[in-house]
């Protein structure tokens, strides 16, 4: 099991729309249990978000490594931690 600190949790929450098109969770018990389902990843740097993706099989040519933060799948919880969401 993982666990989502709270600064996690609420950055979901808060930024969920970002990623789906209908919030999934109106509180942070459902936000745990989305992101539980989902196996988010957090990570602690941009490099992280790159080695992630990278090692998904993602094609990055052409990117540089401060537009992968921009994908709708990461959310920065901006204490420098970047969480993950593959849903």
């Amino acid at each position: 099991m993982h666990e989502y600190d709270e600064a996690i949790l609420k950055c979901f929450l808060d930024n969920q729309l970002q990623l789906l098109p209908e919030p999934v969770a109106s509180n942070i018990d459902e936000a745990e249990a989305f992101l539980e389902e989902c196996v988010a990843v957090v990570v602690d740097s941009i490099d992280e978000v790159w080695d992630y993706f990278d090692a998904q099989g993602v094609d990055l040519e052409g990117q540089e490594k401060e537009e992968i933060v921009d994908a709708p799948e990461v959310f920065d919880i901006g204490d420098g931690r970047y969480l993950i969401v593959e849903s």
